[in-house]
């Protein structure tokens, strides 16, 4: 992600998220030597995006998300999977993330690049209040 990228990830944010991100806290990733955010690029527009903070060998999914009409087309999974090809080659231990109870759909992309759940957090969401699904990775 480049600061060309802002305008497209803060537009996915709001599109997709209850309480986004704001630009300044996006703006302030580019510069975190934490962090990894990456994106998918579609006639020069931003259709995804998947953000990462880390702390030595640990990685922590904060946001992936994809525009509402560039949705089951694989962008998703090519997101995760280039994040996932990063951690492995950086040597990583695991890779974790929380996801909505509800959200099936994200559970199930996550199972099939071999996260497993491996505890929730009790409303730890809100509008709508639900609870959040943990989901680690191992390498």
């Amino acid at each position: 992600m480049t600061t060309a990228h802002l305008d497209g990830v803060c537009a996915i944010e709001n599109e997709c998220f209850a309480h986004p991100w704001s630009r300044g806290s996006l703006e302030n990733a580019l510069s975190d030597p934490n962090a990894v955010f990456c994106v998918a690029i579609e006639n020069g527009g931003v259709i995804g995006y998947i953000g990462m903070l880390f702390v030595l060998d640990e990685g922590y999914i904060c946001n992936v998300a994809v525009s509402q009409s560039f949705r089951k087309r694989g962008v998703g999974s090519a997101l995760i999977q280039t994040l996932v090809t990063h951690c492995k080659k950086n040597d990583f231990a695991f890779l974790t993330l929380e996801v909505r109870e509800s959200n099936a759909a994200a559970r199930s992309l996550y199972e099939d690049f071999g996260f497993v759940k491996v505890g929730e957090r009790k409303n730890y969401y809100t509008d709508p209040t639900e609870n959040a699904v943990l989901m680690t990775l191992y390498f």
